[in-house]
């Protein structure tokens, strides 16, 4: 039957002619052919909207022409399924109860479509039902005033959010008294927030888009930009045809960047050509990154040693070092004494190419290193980071052409939501500042991020719930306590355009708030209004829909904002009526409280799109050094040490049809995996050793310290090239498998790249999806 789980080997380079069948696929079943061909053309355009997949820049439309596509094939599914023609109504919400629809996966709620109009949870008859926006507004403000302590309530934040409702959903929650923002970069990219300022000053990349034409070599760790940000091939493609050696250091040999056929490019597609990608392929164990990292670092300083005793010059920049840094002698004295053999066994890389990869390094005068979630979702993912840093300073590599730092942001304005006051720790600088605009004190004590958020919700001191955007209650950690600590909440609040599992996961009142999509006309007083985004490399850029809005009752999430702070603030002061009718204003506000990089925000964005300043790109320096930091991280784990016989190493990760929680099909072409995704990628040996056929079923089980049980059943292993001792598995399916407490030790980030498990063998009768915790 066409719907049977089938695994197969893909063969094909990524891209190419799968991504534009894959492409046209999804443009036919959401029935959206003829309209997304024009909406496609303004997708990333300098008068069109910003993508609401990932964080990739676009070129700055001053500087180089647009090309006709500046959209990848996960961005066009992404704009298929916000533009659908299919719709969720009060008669869908009539006919299906929630305890029914939880039933339902993800993919065929997501299949269902547009939400059309808001919806009130009805406790006696277990539907949502429809009602008004007023009702929904003076019910959620009575709810919030009621509480006796403003932080009894959470206030999540979605990427999808531009940077205009952002900044007036942080001064509403402010005015309301707490700092508990929640945000989704607290579950992917906060140990960069929290750990590179400490290292250079700031805690966002410092490379641009131009970087990429100017490097000399690039390394890609802990990413899979094929699936996750596919619009970063076209500049690894066009680096590969200037001859710039590509380093890849990875788990699992991901399939863009071992091949990649750029669906641009006519000769290649016609020739079925392609480009390889990584020159180099560091195939390392989970969690084997700091060792790695360290061994490059130890391998350049004796390389260094070899050219001066042989009379040549220094392979690092001592002059920079000299001028700019502070800590040198330290940190390369710890690289120095750590173990060569400690460092094989750690990353499953042995030495001799660790070398080769530093000769790589030493041998180019302008290196950038990208990572992604696969560096961050460790217990020492900052330090990791800061590793990295460490590494890039040796040569001075950060605040030249060509060269720098750039962690990979997966959703399209994570980094613009945080930019703009989405910020759980809040300085006492910004707050000051938010006080000499607003006219009121903010609250000064730091708020919950996701960790302690659920944390609140199981303890029960959290009694309300806010989403703006996003899916949070499938996102995070230990999925059914967390299940189970929401459905005890007073109040949940929902702003969405899609149906997901957080409507169905909610407090005892619940409402869904329904609100245009990013490629849809956002009309305020018969004017055509713009919002701004911020990508992976500080460009903010202008948003402007194109289409329709799905249905009549539909308001902008700043609309949404404005009115939830006005039903909850009766007597606020600040000019929300102003703010929702003309959202140049809110632009004048943002200037205002972040004169040093938004200064004449509203002419800037006249430009289409303007860089942020970024002092370590300058070579300033914000540090309490005044210099940027070679950070010492004694020892080389990412992660605890397990001592349990049989322990591996388990990494969430996304399928090729899927964006964060969004499941677009149930398949993965590029890892060969067709309608199924309770599927466990193993190393054929660690399979053998446990008895365990290829396409058998197994079970999961996380090795816990505080005594619960976490299981996962109902998977099939199948063969994968993934070294011994790891193990992968798809998200959100295995967060049940993810204890609350394995996080990050600087951020709180969730380690969901490194949750120790025991895979077993299953009897084929268990064969079908189940977790628990207990």
């Amino acid at each position: 039957m066409a719907d049977q789980p089938t695994y197969k080997t893909y063969n094909h380079p990524a891209g190419g002619w799968g991504a534009l069948g894959a492409t046209a696929r999804v443009l036919r079943e959401q029935s959206v052919i003829a309209q997304s061909t024009r909406t496609l053309l303004a997708m990333n355009k300098p008068d069109g909207f910003k993508c609401s997949s990932c964080a990739w820049p676009s070129p700055d439309p001053n500087e180089h022409k647009p090309k006709t596509f500046e959209f990848c094939e996960n961005g066009a599914k992404a704009l298929a399924f916000e533009t659908t023609r299919r719709r969720v109504t009060r008669a869908f919400f009539a006919s299906h109860s929630v305890t029914e629809l939880m039933g339902w996966t993800d993919y065929a709620l997501e299949m269902e479509g547009r939400l059309v109009e808001p919806m009130r949870y009805d406790a006696r008859t277990d539907h949502y039902v429809p009602c008004s926006w007023e009702q929904a507004f003076a019910e959620i403000g009575a709810e919030l005033r009621a509480l006796p302590d403003p932080n009894q309530a959470e206030f999540y934040t979605s990427g999808r959010t531009s940077n205009e409702a952002a900044f007036l959903y942080s001064v509403f929650v402010r005015e309301f008294g707490t700092n508990n923002f929640p945000d989704c970069s607290n579950m992917c990219h906060e140990p960069t927030s929290r750990g590179l300022p400490k290292s250079i000053g700031i805690g966002k990349g410092t490379c641009t888009l131009d970087d990429f034409g100017k490097a000399e070599a690039i390394f890609v760790i802990g990413q899979n930009p094929g699936t996750n940000s596919p619009r970063m091939m076209t500049q690894l493609v066009e680096a590969r045809h200037r001859g710039v050696p590509i380093v890849v250091i990875n788990p699992m040999p991901e399939r863009a960047l071992m091949r990649f056929t750029e669906p641009q490019d006519p000769v290649k597609m016609a020739t079925f050509g392609s480009t390889k990608i990584g020159s180099e392929f560091v195939h390392i164990r989970i969690g084997g990154d700091i060792a790695v990292l360290k061994g490059i670092f130890r391998a350049v300083l004796e390389r260094d040693d070899a050219e001066i005793a042989a009379g040549h010059p220094s392979v690092l920049d001592h002059a920079f070092i000299a001028e700019h840094t502070h800590g040198f002698e330290a940190a390369a004295a710890e690289a120095r004494a750590t173990d060569w053999a400690a460092i094989e066994a750690m990353s499953g890389i042995g030495r001799a190419q660790i070398e080769r990869v530093a000769g790589i390094y030493v041998a180019s005068n302008a290196t950038m290193i990208c990572y992604g979630m696969g560096i961050t979702q460790h217990q020492s993912g900052a330090k990791a980071i800061q590793q990295i840093a460490n590494l890039l300073l040796l040569r001075g590599n950060i605040g030249k052409p060509g060269a720098g730092i750039s962690p990979v942001r997966g959703h399209s304005n994570v980094q613009g939501d945080r930019t703009v006051g989405i910020d759980e720790k809040p300085t006492r600088a910004y707050l000051d500042q938010f006080e000499t605009v607003f006219g009121f004190k903010p609250p000064q004590e730091p708020g919950h991020d996701v960790v302690e958020s659920v944390e609140a919700m199981i303890a029960g001191t959290a009694k309300v719930f806010v989403g703006l955007g996003g899916n949070f209650i499938h996102a995070v950690p230990d999925t059914p306590v967390a299940y189970e600590a929401m459905r005890r909440l007073n109040m949940t609040v929902a702003v969405s355009t899609k149906l997901n599992r957080g409507h169905l996961v909610h407090g005892r009142k619940a409402y869904i708030l329904p609100c245009i999509a990013r490629a849809e006309l956002d009309m305020q007083n018969g004017v055509k209004q713009r919002i701004t985004i911020e990508d992976s490399t500080s460009m903010v850029g202008a948003s402007s829909g194109i289409l329709e809005p799905a249905s009549p009752d539909l308001l902008s999430e700043i609309a949404i904002v404005c009115r939830m702070a006005r039903a909850t603030l009766p007597e606020s002061t600040v000019a929300w009526e102003s703010y929702e009718r003309d959202y140049d204003l809110i632009r004048d506000m943002i200037a205002r409280v972040y004169p040093a990089i938004y200064a004449d925000m509203n002419r800037r964005l006249d430009q289409k799109q303007f860089h942020l300043r970024n002092p370590a790109r300058e070579r300033e320096w914000k540090t309490d050094t005044g210099k940027a930091n070679f950070l010492v991280h004694p020892g080389i784990d990412m992660d605890q040490p397990v001592a349990v016989e049989g322990m591996l190493r388990l990494a969430t990760i996304r399928s090729h049809e899927q964006f964060n929680t969004t499941i677009y099909s149930n398949n993965d072409r590029y890892r060969g995996v067709y309608n199924d995704r309770m599927v466990v990628f193993m190393n054929e040996d660690d399979m053998a050793a446990r008895g365990i056929a290829p396409e058998g079923a197994c079970e999961m089980e996380t090795i816990s310290t505080d005594g619960k049980h976490r299981f996962l059943g109902g998977l099939r292993a199948l063969p994968y090239p993934i070294p011994r001792g790891s193990v992968a598995a798809y998200y959100p399916e295995t967060n049940g498998l993810l204890p609350l407490y394995h996080h990050d030790s600087t951020s709180k980030t969730p380690a969901a790249k490194s949750i120790p498990v025991l895979v077993r063998r299953a009897a084929e009768a268990t064969a079908g999806p189940a977790i628990r915790a207990a």
